[in-house]
Protein backbone atom coordinates (compact mmCIF):
# COMPACT_ATOMS: atom_id res chain seq x y z
CA UNK A 1 0.00 0.00 0.00
CA UNK A 2 2.55 2.26 0.87
CA UNK A 3 4.64 1.33 -2.29
CA UNK A 4 1.19 2.11 -4.48
CA UNK A 5 0.81 5.48 -2.12
CA UNK A 6 4.08 6.71 -3.75
CA UNK A 7 3.89 5.81 -7.43
CA UNK A 8 0.50 8.05 -6.68
CA UNK A 9 2.07 10.97 -5.63
CA UNK A 10 5.15 10.84 -7.56
CA UNK A 11 1.97 10.85 -10.60
CA UNK A 12 0.47 13.32 -9.11
CA UNK A 13 3.45 15.48 -8.42
CA UNK A 14 4.62 15.78 -12.16
CA UNK A 15 1.36 17.35 -13.52
CA UNK A 16 1.41 21.21 -13.36
CA UNK A 17 -0.19 23.78 -11.23
CA UNK A 18 -3.63 25.38 -12.54
CA UNK A 19 -6.61 27.13 -11.28
CA UNK A 20 -8.42 24.85 -10.10
CA UNK A 21 -11.27 27.06 -8.84
CA UNK A 22 -12.17 30.42 -8.56
CA UNK A 23 -14.94 32.72 -6.73
CA UNK A 24 -15.56 36.18 -7.00
CA UNK A 25 -18.09 38.64 -4.61
CA UNK A 26 -18.68 41.98 -4.12
CA UNK A 27 -17.56 44.12 -1.63
CA UNK A 28 -15.87 47.38 -0.13
CA UNK A 29 -12.45 47.67 1.49
CA UNK A 30 -9.48 46.50 1.92
CA UNK A 31 -7.51 42.98 2.27
CA UNK A 32 -3.84 41.65 3.64
CA UNK A 33 -3.90 37.89 4.05
CA UNK A 34 -5.87 34.79 3.76
CA UNK A 35 -6.17 32.05 6.14
CA UNK A 36 -6.80 28.51 6.05
CA UNK A 37 -8.13 26.53 8.95
CA UNK A 38 -7.81 23.23 7.66
CA UNK A 39 -9.56 21.22 10.09
CA UNK A 40 -12.60 22.96 10.02
CA UNK A 41 -12.43 23.10 6.21
CA UNK A 42 -12.90 27.08 6.33
CA UNK A 43 -11.24 30.25 4.31
CA UNK A 44 -10.88 33.55 6.42
CA UNK A 45 -10.42 36.70 4.69
CA UNK A 46 -10.41 40.34 6.82
CA UNK A 47 -12.20 42.80 4.14
CA UNK A 48 -12.61 46.33 5.49
CA UNK A 49 -14.83 46.19 8.92
CA UNK A 50 -15.80 42.55 8.40
CA UNK A 51 -14.08 38.84 8.58
CA UNK A 52 -15.41 37.01 5.55
CA UNK A 53 -15.61 33.10 5.88
CA UNK A 54 -15.59 30.38 2.90
CA UNK A 55 -15.99 27.07 2.99
CA UNK A 56 -12.05 26.16 2.12
CA UNK A 57 -13.47 23.05 -0.65
CA UNK A 58 -15.65 24.86 -2.64
CA UNK A 59 -15.09 28.92 -1.61
CA UNK A 60 -18.34 29.50 -1.01
CA UNK A 61 -19.22 31.89 1.51
CA UNK A 62 -19.98 30.59 5.09
CA UNK A 63 -20.66 33.43 7.07
CA UNK A 64 -19.10 36.86 7.84
CA UNK A 65 -18.07 38.51 11.52
CA UNK A 66 -18.86 42.38 11.24
CA UNK A 67 -17.62 45.15 13.07
CA UNK A 68 -14.18 43.27 12.95
CA UNK A 69 -11.41 43.83 10.48
CA UNK A 70 -7.75 43.78 10.89
CA UNK A 71 -4.68 42.01 8.31
CA UNK A 72 -5.18 38.46 9.35
CA UNK A 73 -6.83 35.61 10.97
CA UNK A 74 -5.70 32.61 13.34
CA UNK A 75 -7.45 29.87 14.77
CA UNK A 76 -6.51 27.92 18.00
CA UNK A 77 -8.48 24.46 16.93
CA UNK A 78 -8.18 23.07 20.47
CA UNK A 79 -10.50 25.70 22.19
CA UNK A 80 -12.40 26.76 19.02
CA UNK A 81 -11.26 30.59 19.27
CA UNK A 82 -10.30 32.24 16.19
CA UNK A 83 -8.77 36.16 16.66
CA UNK A 84 -8.56 39.09 14.47
CA UNK A 85 -4.73 41.36 14.02
CA UNK A 86 -6.50 44.31 14.70
CA UNK A 87 -6.11 47.01 16.95
CA UNK A 88 -8.45 46.08 19.22
CA UNK A 89 -8.05 42.33 18.41
CA UNK A 90 -10.70 40.36 18.08
CA UNK A 91 -10.97 36.95 20.04
CA UNK A 92 -14.81 35.11 18.21
CA UNK A 93 -15.79 31.63 17.82
CA UNK A 94 -15.18 29.95 15.31
CA UNK A 95 -17.78 27.21 15.28
CA UNK A 96 -20.95 30.42 15.80
CA UNK A 97 -18.55 33.16 14.47
CA UNK A 98 -20.11 35.21 17.77
CA UNK A 99 -17.55 37.64 18.94
CA UNK A 100 -16.18 36.61 22.18
CA UNK A 101 -14.19 39.75 23.34
CA UNK A 102 -12.03 42.79 22.17
CA UNK A 103 -8.49 42.44 23.59
CA UNK A 104 -6.29 45.85 23.07
CA UNK A 105 -3.20 45.46 22.22
CA UNK A 106 -0.49 47.87 21.27
CA UNK A 107 1.14 48.71 18.04
CA UNK A 108 -0.19 47.82 14.75
CA UNK A 109 -0.82 44.27 14.11
CA UNK A 110 -0.05 42.66 11.07
CA UNK A 111 0.91 39.11 10.41
CA UNK A 112 -0.44 36.67 12.88
CA UNK A 113 0.51 32.65 13.74
CA UNK A 114 -1.01 30.39 16.08
CA UNK A 115 2.03 28.23 17.40
CA UNK A 116 1.31 24.89 17.89
CA UNK A 117 3.66 23.74 20.47
CA UNK A 118 3.06 26.66 23.00
CA UNK A 119 -0.68 26.66 22.14
CA UNK A 120 -0.30 30.59 21.44
CA UNK A 121 -1.56 33.39 19.00
CA UNK A 122 1.76 35.49 18.24
CA UNK A 123 0.63 39.03 16.52
CA UNK A 124 3.52 41.31 14.29
CA UNK A 125 3.48 44.55 14.16
CA UNK A 126 5.75 46.87 12.41
CA UNK A 127 6.21 48.95 15.46
CA UNK A 128 6.58 47.86 19.00
CA UNK A 129 6.28 45.84 20.64
CA UNK A 130 6.67 43.82 17.68
CA UNK A 131 5.14 40.39 18.75
CA UNK A 132 2.00 40.52 21.69
CA UNK A 133 1.36 37.04 22.38
CA UNK A 134 -2.00 35.96 23.39
CA UNK A 135 -3.49 32.68 25.91
CA UNK A 136 -6.19 31.86 22.58
CA UNK A 137 -8.10 29.89 25.61
CA UNK A 138 -9.42 33.48 27.85
CA UNK A 139 -8.02 36.20 25.17
CA UNK A 140 -5.01 37.33 28.21
CA UNK A 141 -1.78 39.12 26.91
CA UNK A 142 1.24 36.58 28.18
CA UNK A 143 4.05 38.77 26.45
CA UNK A 144 5.54 40.99 24.08
CA UNK A 145 8.34 40.48 22.12
CA UNK A 146 11.39 43.17 20.68
CA UNK A 147 12.28 41.13 17.47
CA UNK A 148 14.95 43.93 16.49
CA UNK A 149 12.74 45.28 13.19
CA UNK A 150 9.53 44.95 11.30
CA UNK A 151 8.67 41.37 11.16
CA UNK A 152 6.25 39.93 8.24
CA UNK A 153 5.66 36.46 7.69
CA UNK A 154 6.47 33.99 10.64
CA UNK A 155 6.72 29.66 10.59
CA UNK A 156 6.41 27.34 13.57
CA UNK A 157 8.85 24.46 13.23
CA UNK A 158 6.53 22.31 16.03
CA UNK A 159 9.58 21.83 18.50
CA UNK A 160 10.07 25.64 20.16
CA UNK A 161 11.29 27.84 17.26
CA UNK A 162 9.51 30.33 15.56
CA UNK A 163 10.72 31.70 12.59
CA UNK A 164 10.12 35.02 11.78
CA UNK A 165 11.22 37.34 8.43
CA UNK A 166 12.66 41.06 9.74
CA UNK A 167 11.43 42.86 6.74
CA UNK A 168 13.55 46.15 7.11
CA UNK A 169 17.06 44.49 8.30
CA UNK A 170 16.80 41.47 5.59
CA UNK A 171 16.72 39.19 8.61
CA UNK A 172 15.21 35.80 9.89
CA UNK A 173 14.96 36.29 13.43
CA UNK A 174 14.71 32.66 15.49
CA UNK A 175 12.20 33.09 18.85
CA UNK A 176 11.86 30.80 21.84
CA UNK A 177 7.99 30.27 22.22
CA UNK A 178 8.17 29.63 25.68
CA UNK A 179 10.60 32.04 26.96
CA UNK A 180 9.71 34.75 24.57
CA UNK A 181 13.42 35.82 23.43
CA UNK A 182 15.05 36.12 20.32
CA UNK A 183 17.33 33.52 20.08
CA UNK A 184 19.54 34.35 16.63
CA UNK A 185 18.95 36.34 13.64
CA UNK A 186 19.90 35.02 10.18
CA UNK A 187 21.31 37.48 8.01
CA UNK A 188 20.37 36.77 4.32
CA UNK A 189 23.86 38.30 3.38
CA UNK A 190 22.98 40.22 0.35
CA UNK A 191 21.37 37.25 -1.74
CA UNK A 192 17.72 38.85 -1.10
CA UNK A 193 16.36 41.72 0.52
CA UNK A 194 12.93 43.06 2.10
CA UNK A 195 12.18 39.23 3.11
CA UNK A 196 8.04 39.18 3.32
CA UNK A 197 7.00 35.33 2.17
CA UNK A 198 8.31 32.11 4.63
CA UNK A 199 8.02 28.59 3.88
CA UNK A 200 9.55 26.04 6.56
CA UNK A 201 10.33 22.48 6.08
CA UNK A 202 10.10 21.65 9.78
CA UNK A 203 11.40 17.89 9.15
CA UNK A 204 14.34 18.80 7.50
CA UNK A 205 15.10 22.36 9.10
CA UNK A 206 14.88 23.95 5.69
CA UNK A 207 14.04 28.04 5.50
CA UNK A 208 12.40 29.56 2.13
CA UNK A 209 12.63 33.17 2.19
CA UNK A 210 10.90 35.17 0.18
CA UNK A 211 12.46 38.38 -1.15
CA UNK A 212 11.45 41.31 -2.69
CA UNK A 213 14.30 43.13 -3.50
CA UNK A 214 16.35 41.63 -5.39
CA UNK A 215 13.68 39.08 -6.04
CA UNK A 216 14.79 35.64 -4.98
CA UNK A 217 14.06 32.99 -2.50
CA UNK A 218 16.84 32.74 -0.30
CA UNK A 219 16.90 28.59 0.91
CA UNK A 220 18.75 28.47 4.54
CA UNK A 221 19.35 26.42 7.08
CA UNK A 222 17.22 26.64 10.16
CA UNK A 223 19.69 25.58 13.04
CA UNK A 224 22.12 27.91 11.87
CA UNK A 225 21.26 30.15 9.20
CA UNK A 226 23.27 28.86 6.80
CA UNK A 227 22.59 29.92 3.01
CA UNK A 228 22.02 26.67 0.81
CA UNK A 229 20.80 28.47 -2.55
CA UNK A 230 19.33 30.98 -3.69
CA UNK A 231 16.67 31.09 -6.46
CA UNK A 232 14.50 33.67 -8.88
CA UNK A 233 10.91 33.90 -7.67
CA UNK A 234 8.46 36.60 -9.15
CA UNK A 235 8.17 40.42 -8.26
CA UNK A 236 6.30 41.69 -5.33
CA UNK A 237 6.30 38.42 -3.18
CA UNK A 238 3.90 38.76 0.32
CA UNK A 239 3.59 35.48 1.09
CA UNK A 240 4.34 31.88 0.93
CA UNK A 241 4.72 28.66 2.69
CA UNK A 242 5.74 25.38 2.24
CA UNK A 243 4.00 21.65 1.42
CA UNK A 244 5.58 18.76 3.27
CA UNK A 245 3.50 16.34 1.19
CA UNK A 246 4.34 17.04 -2.02
CA UNK A 247 8.24 18.81 -0.94
CA UNK A 248 7.28 22.12 -2.50
CA UNK A 249 7.65 25.88 -1.91
CA UNK A 250 5.64 28.60 -3.22
CA UNK A 251 5.82 32.27 -3.29
CA UNK A 252 2.93 34.48 -4.30
CA UNK A 253 3.62 37.97 -5.91
CA UNK A 254 2.16 41.13 -6.88
CA UNK A 255 2.95 40.54 -10.00
CA UNK A 256 0.19 37.91 -10.82
CA UNK A 257 2.56 34.67 -10.67
CA UNK A 258 2.83 31.76 -8.08
CA UNK A 259 6.58 30.65 -7.86
CA UNK A 260 6.71 27.18 -7.38
CA UNK A 261 10.11 25.48 -5.60
CA UNK A 262 10.49 21.92 -4.94
CA UNK A 263 12.92 20.57 -2.48
CA UNK A 264 15.04 17.59 -4.80
CA UNK A 265 17.29 17.07 -1.38
CA UNK A 266 17.74 18.78 1.45
CA UNK A 267 20.86 20.06 -0.52
CA UNK A 268 19.20 20.63 -3.87
CA UNK A 269 16.34 22.72 -4.89
CA UNK A 270 15.00 24.13 -8.13
CA UNK A 271 12.16 26.21 -9.39
CA UNK A 272 9.50 24.15 -11.22
CA UNK A 273 6.79 26.31 -11.94
CA UNK A 274 5.61 29.66 -12.42
CA UNK A 275 1.64 30.23 -12.62
CA UNK A 276 0.20 32.69 -14.22
CA UNK A 277 -2.31 33.92 -11.20
CA UNK A 278 -3.89 37.58 -11.16
CA UNK A 279 -2.56 41.34 -10.70
CA UNK A 280 -1.53 41.74 -7.41
CA UNK A 281 -2.54 38.32 -5.82
CA UNK A 282 0.41 38.36 -3.64
CA UNK A 283 -1.30 36.95 -0.30
CA UNK A 284 -1.48 32.71 0.31
CA UNK A 285 -2.57 30.00 2.19
CA UNK A 286 -2.03 26.46 1.98
CA UNK A 287 -4.99 23.49 1.88
CA UNK A 288 -3.37 20.77 3.14
CA UNK A 289 -6.66 18.34 2.27
CA UNK A 290 -6.08 19.09 -1.21
CA UNK A 291 -2.68 20.30 -2.06
CA UNK A 292 -3.84 23.75 -3.05
CA UNK A 293 -2.41 26.69 -2.89
CA UNK A 294 -5.03 29.78 -2.44
CA UNK A 295 -4.57 33.42 -3.09
CA UNK A 296 -6.80 36.46 -3.08
CA UNK A 297 -7.03 39.91 -4.77
CA UNK A 298 -9.09 42.91 -5.43
CA UNK A 299 -10.11 44.64 -8.53
CA UNK A 300 -12.52 47.58 -9.04
CA UNK A 301 -16.00 47.52 -10.33
CA UNK A 302 -16.80 50.83 -10.65
CA UNK A 303 -20.29 50.14 -12.10
CA UNK A 304 -21.18 47.56 -9.93
CA UNK A 305 -23.66 47.88 -6.89
CA UNK A 306 -22.56 48.57 -3.35
CA UNK A 307 -24.22 45.24 -2.25
CA UNK A 308 -21.20 43.96 0.26
CA UNK A 309 -20.79 40.40 -0.21
CA UNK A 310 -23.09 39.51 -3.08
CA UNK A 311 -21.72 36.47 -4.82
CA UNK A 312 -20.92 37.31 -8.65
CA UNK A 313 -19.17 34.57 -10.27
CA UNK A 314 -17.49 30.93 -9.19
CA UNK A 315 -15.21 28.53 -11.15
CA UNK A 316 -12.91 28.71 -14.11
CA UNK A 317 -10.02 30.89 -14.90
CA UNK A 318 -9.76 34.57 -13.95
CA UNK A 319 -9.43 37.24 -16.11
CA UNK A 320 -6.43 39.91 -16.37
CA UNK A 321 -7.05 42.07 -13.10
CA UNK A 322 -7.03 45.81 -13.24
CA UNK A 323 -6.40 46.91 -9.66
CA UNK A 324 -4.71 50.21 -9.87
CA UNK A 325 -0.92 50.11 -9.03
CA UNK A 326 2.16 48.42 -10.22
CA UNK A 327 2.08 44.63 -10.10
CA UNK A 328 4.30 44.08 -7.10
CA UNK A 329 4.52 47.64 -6.01
CA UNK A 330 4.60 48.62 -2.29
CA UNK A 331 2.99 46.19 -0.01
CA UNK A 332 0.83 48.25 1.47
CA UNK A 333 -1.35 49.14 -2.01
CA UNK A 334 -3.54 46.75 -1.74
CA UNK A 335 -4.26 46.84 1.94
CA UNK A 336 -5.95 50.01 2.21
CA UNK A 337 -8.48 49.60 -0.37
CA UNK A 338 -11.15 47.16 -1.93
CA UNK A 339 -10.47 47.16 -5.78
CA UNK A 340 -7.36 49.19 -4.85
CA UNK A 341 -9.29 52.26 -4.40
CA UNK A 342 -11.75 51.49 -1.04
CA UNK A 343 -14.58 50.41 -3.31
CA UNK A 344 -17.16 48.86 -4.45
CA UNK A 345 -14.86 46.38 -5.49
CA UNK A 346 -14.46 41.96 -6.45
CA UNK A 347 -12.93 39.90 -3.96
CA UNK A 348 -11.68 37.29 -6.30
CA UNK A 349 -10.22 34.06 -4.34
CA UNK A 350 -8.38 31.86 -6.67
CA UNK A 351 -7.62 28.20 -5.83
CA UNK A 352 -4.31 26.80 -7.48
CA UNK A 353 -3.76 22.77 -7.40
CA UNK A 354 -3.13 20.16 -10.11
Amino acid sequence: MLAVSSVCLAAETSKPYTIINTAQYMGTGGIDYVYADNDARRLYVPRGNSILVFDLDTLKSAGEIPETGGRGVAVDPKSNHGFSSSRPVTMFDTKTLAVIKKIEVQGGPDGILFEPLSQRVFIFSHSQPNATVIDPKDGTIVGTIDLGGAPEQAASDGKGHLYVDIEDKDKVAVVDVQSLKVTAQYELGGQGGTPAGLGLDAKNGILFVMCRNPANCVVMSAADGKILATLPIGKGSDGGGFNPNTLEAFSSQGDGTLTIIHENSPNSFEVTQTVTTKSRAKTSTLDTKNNRIVLITTEPAPNAPGAANAPVAAAGAPGPGREGGPAGGPPDGQRRGGGGRGGPGFLDILAVGR
